[in-house]
């Protein structure tokens, strides 16, 4: 298995991700998938200094051509999305197959339109769509901002966005 994390965060890259998950799921790079951040040089250079791991950051049309690579490797990587849109293409409608089954989400931060679950995590009708999606294909959705600190899985929220 060379995926040994599947992540959604708003921030992507951080502290956290880097040292708090890394100690649960060991990992020797991180591949961050966002179209807005693997365009810009700034962005990429603030992510890839957050991690003393290597850091590839893939639009997603690049994670499609390089998706195989990481399968591939024999090094462990994270792979993380910036949000559950991005991760249902990779996982639902790409059919990606990381050998694992749990999405942990990260902090969502609260924004006009989403619902609250809970400190730091609230979600959109879409994004609660794409996870309802995901959760149809057969991965567990945590939401988890670190390893010990958890309000739930998908289940304990899916009937607030109407499925039952």
């Amino acid at each position: 298995m060379t995926v040994s994390f599947i992540r959604i965060d708003d921030r992507m890259i951080h502290g956290q991700t880097c040292t708090r998950w890394a100690k649960e799921y060991p990992c020797d790079g991180l591949v961050a998938v966002n179209d807005k951040a693997a365009q810009s040089d700034v962005l990429k250079a603030a992510y890839k200094s957050a991690s003393g791991l290597k850091t590839f950051i893939w639009t997603n049309e690049e994670w499609q051509q390089k998706n195989q690579k990481v399968l591939d490797s024999k090094d462990r990587y994270f792979l993380i999305t910036k949000d559950p849109l991005d991760m249902k293409k990779i996982l639902v409608d790409q059919k990606f197959k990381p050998g694992i089954d749990t999405v942990i989400v990260g902090p969502c931060n609260d924004r006009e339109g989403a619902t609250k679950l809970g400190n730091n995590q609230s979600i959109t009708q879409a994004e609660a769509e794409a996870f309802e999606a995901m959760h149809q294909a057969g991965y567990k959705i945590k939401f988890a901002l670190l390893p010990d600190v958890s309000i739930g899985t998908w289940e304990n929220f899916r009937s607030k966005f109407g499925f039952k």
